[in-house]
């Protein structure tokens, strides 16, 4: 039998003695698009920080295919928030793609041509082929975070986690992004994506966690995505947009 691509038991993270995570466990499906959804502070970063090991659990386990992430680093792929990144970097949109191919390189090799192949067709993929000796401090928002997917494919991970993807991008890099998320579901990954505007949840994700320190729910998003679900995950911060037949509804949070 496979193991599941994430397995997480009992994982409970704290950040100054508040718990920001509280005995969440949950196992994933393979090649699903899965989105964590939640209000704010609800602890989705948190999550997918402690299952990569960035920052230390106060309790729990995670396992990526059955085994400690240090083991499976190879199978995982990481965008992080764009915020979160020193765009200032001296460096171009090249060779963030390459530091793609380096848990394949091992220590002591330096990428080749064949890296550099590989990058110049993950750019490619992402529509950024023009830009891979511009300096990523250079681009624009959206720009950056095709760059980021396109490192994350050159890793060619079997799981991938997103952090906010979609935040502060056009129209056009989100429609190449979710296309480029079912690609990766087509070959079988599997995809975590920490999202945020609950208005495009059903046209994109195929399960949903909802998460608010506590996992409230987790499964398929026609099962889990319910109004009843959400107002329970979000409290009162939610406006009712538009209530469907199946009493699914299109929510929004209020800032």
């Amino acid at each position: 039998m496979m193991s599941s691509p994430l397995s997480v038991q009992g994982l409970s993270v704290a950040y100054h003695k508040k718990p920001v995570i509280r005995d969440v466990s949950f196992e994933t499906p393979a090649g699903k698009l899965i989105g964590i959804i939640g209000p704010n502070g609800a602890g989705k970063s948190t999550l997918i920080k402690a299952a990569l090991g960035l920052i230390p659990k106060l309790a729990g386990e995670v396992s990526i295919f059955g085994k400690p992430y240090r083991e499976q680093r190879k199978l995982v792929g990481y965008v992080p928030q764009r915020e979160s990144v020193d765009w200032d970097f001296p460096t171009n949109a090249l060779d963030v793609v390459m530091m793609g191919r380096y848990g394949h390189l091992g220590w002591f090799r330096r990428p080749g041509a064949e890296e550099k192949r590989i990058a110049l067709e993950c750019l490619a993929k992402v529509g950024m082929a023009d830009y891979a000796d511009r300096q990523i401090s250079q681009l624009s928002g959206g720009q950056q975070q095709r760059i980021f997917l396109a490192r994350a494919l050159a890793q060619d991970a079997n799981l991938y986690f997103m952090d906010e993807p979609f935040v502060g991008v056009d129209a056009a890099t989100e429609k190449a992004i979710i296309t480029l998320l079912n690609e990766l579901k087509g070959q079988g990954k599997t995809v975590l994506v920490v999202h945020h505007d609950l208005a495009t949840v059903k046209e994109y994700f195929d399960w949903v966690m909802l998460l608010n320190v506590n996992l409230m729910e987790f499964g398929p998003t026609s099962d889990v995505f319910t109004s009843q679900n959400l107002q329970r995950t979000y409290g009162g911060r939610l406006v009712i947009l538009e209530r469907t037949d199946n009493d699914n509804a299109m929510l929004e949070q209020t800032r």
